[in-house]
């Protein structure tokens, strides 16, 4: 099947898993009162209307958006640093975000505890100032290194980074008080469902705008592929490249971290599912298309978590294991028997 028929299906499957997604959960709202909500009509029930445009609809965005940011995310530091493990939430730059959303929230709270929400937007912003913040150190730290050590080292590196920004937040979490850290646990773990429709304001414009840029690099990527000598040589500014396809991973991964906490393996694994489906390492094709794939992995995923289970709650990092831990075993078994994965 072609790249474009592919995409196409993508694209299909993400539109019906993201009205199934509105129309499951434990309140069942029928497919065709979710299509006349969303088309300004009436629903059968009048709760129907909250449930959709407070909760399910602001959810399926953020698992939509988000998927296909951290997936362009990954695919961007794979490409950069030539590296098929390469990824936000491995190289610690997800913690970092971590860390910086937890002082500046701990910080307003030393102010007024009611700071952030009298600031509405400007809160908001706030808070994704602080994950960029804290989501850019680490990404030049990590940058800094990975002249001076190899693939595998990087990995430990970035590890490291990562595990000393939990310390600090953990930390960090040990001078709030009793409702704040059992906020700041739940949003530790990863979750779609706090995303309310005044976040949405920032969420989508950061996340649209990264993931725009992410498009404007794909010819400069591509060339990066045949490494930085060539790239020259067809004219393409490398460290300006660089730059920018960092800066566009610092706001995509620090924009999903700062509302939606550390989504992990979606920024590893979507890469190599995308470049194993399509068949290429084109960034033309990829960058739609993991974005694509990332967007139907994430929705899926917060589908299953919110399933009327009987007794049961799944974290969503638990369901996106079930998928990324697989793939990033086969990149690993795969490099061990001397086949370098092709990126």
């Amino acid at each position: 099947m072609r790249s474009g028929a592919l995409l196409l299906l993508l694209a299909v499957a993400v539109v019906a898993l993201f009205l199934l997604s509105l129309s499951i959960g434990s309140v069942a709202i029928p497919l065709r009162d979710v299509l006349s909500l969303l088309g300004g009509g009436a629903a059968a029930k009048a709760t129907w209307s909250t449930i959709l445009f407070e909760l399910r609809l602001p959810r399926a965005l953020a698992a939509a958006l988000s998927g296909a940011a951290l997936a362009v995310a990954g695919l961007q530091m794979q490409t950069l640093f030539r590296n098929p493990l390469a990824g936000p939430w491995a190289l610690g730059v997800t913690a970092g975000a971590q860390l910086g959303v937890a002082l500046v929230v701990t910080a307003a709270a030393a102010v007024g505890s009611e700071l952030l929400a009298r600031l509405a937007w400007l809160g908001e912003l706030s808070l994704t100032a602080g994950a960029f913040l804290g989501a850019s150190l680490v990404l030049l730290a990590v940058t800094a290194a990975a002249r001076q050590v190899s693939a595998v080292t990087l990995l430990i590196v970035g590890l490291m980074f990562g595990y000393l920004s939990q310390g600090l937040v953990s930390l960090v979490l040990h001078f709030t008080t009793e409702t704040q850290s059992r906020i700041f646990s739940n949003w530790l773990d990863g979750s779609f469902g706090g995303v309310t429709p005044a976040r949405l304001g920032v969420l989508v414009p950061a996340l649209l705008a990264g993931l725009l840029g992410a498009v404007l690099l794909v010819k400069p990527l591509n060339a990066l592929l045949l490494g930085e000598r060539y790239a020259r040589s067809l004219g393409a500014a490398v460290g300006g490249v660089r730059t920018a396809a960092l800066l566009g991973t610092v706001v995509l991964a620090g924009t999903v971290t700062a509302y939606c906490g550390a989504i992990a393996f979606l920024d590893i694994a979507v890469p190599h599912l995308g470049r194993g489906l399509l068949r290429t390492s084109d960034h033309r094709r990829l960058v739609p298309g993991v974005a694509l794939l990332g967007a139907l992995l994430a929705l899926g995923a917060d589908l299953i978590v919110h399933l009327p289970w009987d007794r049961h709650f799944l974290h969503l990092n638990a369901v996106n294991a079930l998928v990324g831990a697989p793939v990033v075993l086969w990149v690993i078994l795969r490099q061990r028997r001397g086949r370098a994965l092709e990126l």
